[in-house]
């Protein structure tokens, strides 16, 4: 890619992008978000066409007008937010669009043949599966498991790991280098430094839509990418602190509930969340923490057990009334459920306060105090983007997790459950987002913070609860963690 540009209404995203991929490396892109490297890999997807510069494959200048002509091609994308079809199995969206097989399709002929090539990557997953049963991180898997089904040589991953436990992007990793060394190209967007590290050849940096350094991995440093990616030093890692704690927030007693597919997936949960407490839950992908916070801001039916909200009993409330009585939720998919993705920023973060007198009343929201109060909020939480106006759709993956955060922490909650805060965030936002939630719960506010990244609850929480296979099976009291207990909690072993 050669003097690549990308323009939007009100930016510019890429601004004369040189990028270059050799076969058979991982080639990591880094910046920090809005740097254009979602945009730059949506062009090389087909998704956009660039405003000025060219595109060769292998050589070839080539002019990619569609995805369909960039899969034709050889290039394969696995977006942040997964392009599959809900109410459809694993297999159908590994074929949907493909124009192989041609004829008629044996269901379970072709589900062998993906379970097969499924095992030979170690990637876990069930063909028959409709994709609304399985978590984020088997999502993630299927989106993968296509691009390989439709015989991609270049593919392109967009913070893939930000949906996965520790075990799990080591696997991920260890199936991106055997695909490389089969002579594929990966281009690996994260803004994990560790990661850049460990598992790419070379790494690009972006920044503002520029690319200021293409640099091979082993002759860089995190600090040095780092600077790279945001013009400063990295603020130190933040260490809590245990705080004095008030009056019990959140209590769980003996909580069931069932997913999606009426298995039983919460089983007796008891938990406790002081005011003025961090609450960390770890615990390995698909044991029962996104359920577990549905139940708490009231998206999930309780089969039986009790909720309390301070100590009243909230179990069968609606989510209108828990809103009001001060419970905040940052969800772990934004997109799908943190933001309304065709309406306007306006929308979106007025979207909890349009019945206050500050923005509008009972019947009508005046839209110059609803515009204001966006704008102050972009603003403080320096959400980037052109206007206000624009769909929230347009947005980077780390500014819409700004805005959910600031639709959040601006109604002033009581209990805040977040669920992946930093998710997908560049590490200069997501040490401010730290920072945010330390600030409330220094306010008093009591806060469930759900996490796969350890490290992250290690750094913030007062107390960490494992849970697995829908149980607690362990809590842990800072600042004396022992990682290797909760390791092995996570994994399944109960208290010796």
């Amino acid at each position: 890619m050669r003097g690549i540009v990308k323009d939007f209404p009100g930016i510019r995203a890429n601004d004369g992008v040189d990028f270059e991929l050799r076969r058979g490396e991982v080639h990591a892109l880094l910046g920090e978000n809005g740097a254009g490297k979602t945009t730059l890999s949506n062009l090389l997807a087909g998704i956009h066409r660039p405003d000025a510069g060219e595109i060769e494959i292998r050589g070839e200048p080539v002019e990619l007008r569609s995805p369909r002509q960039a899969i034709d091609r050889g290039i394969g994308m696995v977006h942040q937010h997964f392009k599959l079809v809900r109410r459809f199995t694993v297999a159908e969206n590994l074929t949907l669009g493909w124009h192989s097989p041609r004829g008629v399709i044996r269901r379970r002929s072709l589900e062998r043949e993906i379970a097969t090539l499924a095992e030979s990557y170690g990637i876990q997953v069930r063909p028959e599966r409709p994709v609304w049963q399985l978590t984020v991180g088997e999502q993630q898997r299927v989106e993968l498991l296509k691009n390989l089904y439709r015989g991609a040589d270049v593919l392109v991953l967009d913070e893939p790991t930000a949906v996965l436990a520790p075990q799990e992007a080591e696997a991920l990793f260890t199936t991106l280098r055997r695909m490389a060394c089969e002579g594929r190209g990966i281009v690996l967007i994260t803004h994990k430094l560790e990661e850049v590290l460990a598992a790419s050849d070379r790494v690009t940096v972006l920044h503002r839509g520029r690319n200021v350094a293409t640099v091979p991995t082993s002759s860089t440093t995190a600090d040095e990418l780092a600077r790279l990616m945001i013009g400063d030093e990295v603020v130190p890692a933040l260490r809590s602190q245990r705080a004095p704690t008030g009056d019990v927030m959140l209590r769980l007693v003996d909580v069931e509930a069932d997913d999606e597919r009426g298995a039983h997936v919460l089983r007796g949960i008891g938990l406790n969340v002081h005011e003025g407490e961090i609450v960390g839950l770890a615990g390995v992908a698909g044991n029962g923490q996104r359920e577990l916070a549905e139940v708490v801001v009231g998206l999930r039916h309780v089969r039986a057990g009790r909720v309390l909200f301070r100590e009243r009993e909230i179990t069968h409330w609606p989510i209108r009334r828990r809103i009001e009585a001060g419970i905040g939720y940052v969800p772990e998919d934004r997109l799908g459920q943190g933001v309304a993705p065709g309406l306007s920023l306006v929308d979106n973060l007025v979207a909890k306060r349009y019945r206050q007198p500050s923005i509008g009343g009972r019947v009508l929201v005046s839209p110059e105090r609803a515009r204001r109060a966006a704008e102050d909020l972009v603003g403080r939480f320096d959400i980037r983007v052109g206007s206000v106006d624009a769909p929230a759709a347009t947005l980077s993956g780390g500014n819409l997790q700004k805005v959910v955060l600031a639709r959040e922490l601006s109604a002033d909650p009581a209990l805040l459950v977040a669920a992946q805060p930093t998710r997908g965030l560049d590490v200069g936002a997501a040490e401010a987002v730290r920072r945010l939630l330390l600030e409330q719960r220094d306010a008093g506010r009591a806060l469930l913070l759900i996490s796969e990244d350890l490290d992250e609850l290690l750094a913030l929480s007062d107390r960490i609860a494992v849970v697995h296979a829908g149980r607690i099976n362990g809590e842990f009291a800072a600042p004396d963690f022992d990682v290797h207990e909760i390791g092995l909690r996570m994994a399944g072993q109960a208290a010796a």
